[in-house]
Formats: C-alpha cells, sequence, structure tokens
C-alpha cells in the first residue's frame, strides 16, 4: 500500500539530527514519560471506550463542554473519520498543505478542488478561497498555522472565511494542530467561538506540544451534536489505547513544561529563521515551529550526507524542487546545522 511521504522518517535514514518533524525539541515531559511507563501493567484491559478521565480533564483545560469532544488515534485518524463519517461530494483545500486532507477526502470518493495559495502572497491563504467556497460545496479545510508554510491567518482574516462558508452552509475542519506555537495561542483559537459556528470542527492533537507522535492521540470539537454522533458510531471502539489516555491526562499537567519550552522555541525560532534569511535562502515568515524556504534543490541530500535531515516539500501540490521546511530545535543542533549548511553551499552555490 502506497503511503505519503512525511517527515520523521528516522527509520530509512538512521543516526540523523531530524529536522524534518515538527515536534518539540525538549522531548516528551518527564510526567508522560512516567505516565506511559506505569501503563505497561494496565494493557492487558480493554481502554476506557468513553476517555472519560481524558475527556473531563481536557474539557477543563480548553474550557469546552466534554460531550463536544471527539478523541482519535492522532489527528490524522479523526481527518479520516471526518471524511468517511460525513462523505462530503466536493471539497475545498488549500495547496500546498497537509497531505492526508486530500488522502481522507478521496478514500470518501469526494471530488478536490484545490485554492492554490501563491508565492507573491507569501503562500497565505487569502479570503480568495471564498470565490471557491460556493453552494454546491460540502467541506473545506484549513491549516492554521497552516503546514507546510507556517503562514497564519489571525482571527479577523480566519473571520471573514469562516462567515462566508457559514452562509453558504459549507462545513469547515479548522486544523490548529500548531496553534500551541502561537504568540497568544488562547486569544487565536477558535474554540470559543465554536458555538456560533456550528458547521466548524476543529482538529488538533497532543503530538507536536508534548512530542508525543509515537503514541498517537488527537481530538476533534464541534458543536454539532449530530456530527458528534455519526463520528463516533463510525470509529471502531477502543481507538484511543489505555497508554494513550494514560499519557494525554499526564501531559495535561505538564503547564510548566509548556511555558519554558515554547518561551525558548520562540526565542530560538527567530535566530534560526534571521540565520536563514542571513544564509542568503528565500525564508518565508513563519509562525510555527518550523522555517519554510526555499533554496538549491540539492540542498535536502547535500545536508543528509552531514547527518541532518530536512523536510523535502516538492511532493506538496503547488510546490516543486527547492522547497524546504525545517523544524526549529534546540540552539545547540541549530548552531549544527547551520554550520553544515554554509558547508553544504559554499560559494559557488546559486543565491535565492
Amino acid at each position: 500500500m502506497k503511503k505519503n511521504v512525511h517527515g520523521g522518517d528516522i527509520y530509512s535514514h538512521r543516526n540523523v539530527t531530524d529536522y524534518s518533524a515538527n515536534c518539540n525539541p525538549f522531548g516528551v515531559p518527564e510526567g508522560v514519560r512516567k505516565a506511559i511507563c506505569a501503563s505497561a501493567g494496565a494493557v492487558s484491559c480493554y481502554p476506557d471506550v468513553h476517555c472519560t478521565e481524558l475527556r473531563g480533564k481536557l474539557a477543563e483545560e480548553l474550557e469546552v463542554p466534554g460531550e463536544k469532544i471527539f478523541f482519535g488515534n492522532g489527528a490524522a485518524e479523526v481527518v479520516f473519520v471526518i471524511a468517511q463519517a460525513l462523505r462530503p461530494k466536493k471539497a475545498v483545500i488549500p495547496a500546498p498543505s497537509f497531505a492526508e486532507y486530500a488522502q481522507a477526502l478521496e478514500t470518501a470518493g469526494c471530488e478536490i478542488h484545490r485554492f492554490f495559495t501563491e508565492e507573491a502572497d507569501g503562500f497565505r491563504i487569502t479570503e480568495k478561497i471564498n470565490e471557491m467556497i460556493t453552494d454546491d460545496m460540502d467541506m473545506v479545510f484549513l491549516c492554521n498555522p497552516n503546514n507546510p508554510t507556517g503562514t497564519f491567518l489571525t482571527e479577523e482574516e480566519l473571520r471573514v472565511i469562516l462567515d462566508h462558508a457559514r452562509g453558504k452552509g459549507v462545513r469547515v475542519v479548522l486544523d490548529e494542530c500548531f496553534m500551541s506555537f502561537i504568540d497568544e495561542r488562547k486569544k487565536y483559537t477558535w474554540l470559543a467561538h465554536l458555538q456560533d459556528y456550528p458547521n466548524v470542527i476543529v482538529i488538533n492533537a497532543f503530538t507536536k506540544l508534548y512530542a508525543m507522535a509515537g503514541v498517537r492521540l488527537g481530538y476533534g470539537i464541534t458543536w454539532d451534536n449530530e456530527v458528534i454522533a455519526r463520528l463516533e458510531n463510525f470509529v471502531q471502539p477502543w481507538n484511543v489505547s489505555v497508554i494513550a489516555q494514560n499519557a494525554g491526562i499526564a501531559a495535561l499537567d505538564e503547564k510548566e513544561y509548556v511555558r519554558n519550552s515554547l518561551a525558548e522555541i520562540r526565542k530560538e525560532r527567530a535566530f534560526f529563521l534571521s540565520a536563514l534569511k542571513e544564509e542568503g535562502l528565500r525564508v518565508y515568515d513563519s509562525e510555527a515551529n518550523y522555517i519554510f524556504f526555499r533554496g538549491e534543490p540539492e540542498l535536502y541530500d547535500r545536508l543528509l550526507e552531514k547527518g541532518y535531515l530536512i523536510r523535502d516539500c516538492s511532493n506538496y501540490p503547488g510546490l516543486g524542487k527547492g522547497y524546504f521546511r525545517a523544524a526549529v530545535r534546540l540552539h545547540e543542533d541549530n548552531v549544527g546545522f547551520l554550520k553544515a549548511l554554509k558547508e553544504v553551499r559554499g560559494e559557488t552555490w546559486r543565491r535565492y
């Protein structure tokens, strides 16, 4: 079976410093590690099919009713369940953006219409997308901040699109998996507005903020009770493991880890972004924990030879050779990365 190419393929590329996956560079919080280890004695039991404790704790953290939350085996499962349970016939997705939107919609037999963002706009999703959100559309996917570009829609910009979609009766799946890395994220998440936008499903995951990619824990939130029921009825039972539930419960207690790591990532993002610009690369301003840039097509292979794995974005619709994404890692890693970058580019390489 063909799989989409993603970042984080450390299984094909051993002993590399991974810049292709965008998880918190401080690693799994200690409390989460302990919770995972402590879960070993409970794996002989079926998981709580209702995720009762996790649901209650997440609802309190996000200030939403627990019954509005749908849990999945990572945000990717939530995307696929939405596509299969709601079966949209026609949908709009931005390009470039996360590959799983299109894959999930295709498995549901959906006709996909891509809104190609423009390099002249810094690959930002703009209100021009409203021209494609017409009465005959069933669904639109938005990623905020967008992956792989890191571009961000402000509350005002997003409202223009969501108001238009609501007026057209189009459901919106709003992916906020990287919202945690936005300054004043609680101000910009759409969770506080969902009661007035029952056509919107916000999805998120524990993956990025808590560096839990291998655990698989995501969720969707909507005020539409019928949609929640359809999602719950469609997904297989016990889709969230004992380990994932306990890890999620522990993660929500890691307040200090979140504060400290986000402060450092914010500082390191500014350093890394500035350094890449100084190197002469075409860098697009990112609000997330990764940097999107354009350089020589050979950069991927040359950096891999130096032990650094970046994300080659040439397989994203709307992009081509020479577009890359690199995660913001710890300062020591980033200094080493920049040194390797200078070495592989050399003085004779073409500048962008």
